[in-house]
């Protein structure tokens, strides 16, 4: 019988001190996920701000090269020739 209980005992401490690990684990897995979360959160402002100051960089050039730059005159007027095309597209489409 005392070897039984020595077992019972041991398998209570095992169980103890995995029952700890399982709580630690889960915590640690709550941090790690807020964490990610706020990760994210930061990627995607940071992809807006991105995107945003490509635009404005794009407007810049077209605005340089509008007010007299030789560089970018070609794609300025590659863009001016495409917004040409996407209006007279409209009016086609309204004329139908």
């Amino acid at each position: 019988m005392n070897g039984l209980n020595e077992i019972i005992d041991s398998l209570e401490v095992k169980f103890s001190k995995l029952s700890q690990k399982l709580d630690n684990l889960e915590v640690l897995n709550k941090e790690l996920r807020m964490e990610l979360e706020q990760s994210k959160h930061i990627i995607d402002n940071q992809s807006g701000e991105i995107e945003t100051l490509k635009k404005q960089c794009e407007t810049l050039r077209m605005t340089n090269s509008l007010l007299g730059s030789d560089e970018g005159k070609r794609e300025t007027k590659l863009k001016i020739n495409s917004l040409i095309r996407d209006i007279d597209y409209c009016i086609a489409q309204l004329s139908d």
